[in-house]
């Protein structure tokens, strides 16, 4: 049990890299529209790569949880992306959480502590 919370622990935290690169490369990309323009500030986003990169590692670890755990299991362990996402929030994207999200966040990690048992 515990190297499969080892495993989804960095498993979430590339699901959550994912998406909050993903954030960071919106703020990169020029209005939409079908021109050369657009499509070039699309292939030359260092974060969108780095989203993609950060999601198809997740997402072939997900696949390496799946095939060795039972999913009752292993899916509700991956909730502890929501954890990674509001730390990186906070010192990455300097975004403001007020209290009930991280009591919303010791929940979450009560919830893993019970499944996990």
């Amino acid at each position: 049990m515990l190297k499969l919370i080892a495993i989804s622990l960095i498993q979430s935290f590339f699901t959550a890299m994912a998406q909050v690169t993903l954030k960071m490369a919106t703020a990169k990309l020029a209005k939409f529209s079908f021109s050369w323009a657009f499509f070039k500030t699309v292939v030359t986003n260092i974060p969108l790569l780095i989203a993609g990169i950060c999601a198809l590692t997740s997402m072939v670890m997900w696949i390496h949880i799946l095939k060795r755990w039972p999913f009752s299991i292993a899916y509700p362990l991956s909730t502890f992306a929501y954890v990674w996402g509001m730390i990186a929030a906070a010192l990455i994207l300097h975004e403001p959480i007020v209290a009930t999200r991280w009591i919303g966040v010791v929940l979450i990690i009560a919830g893993m502590i019970f499944i996990a048992k």
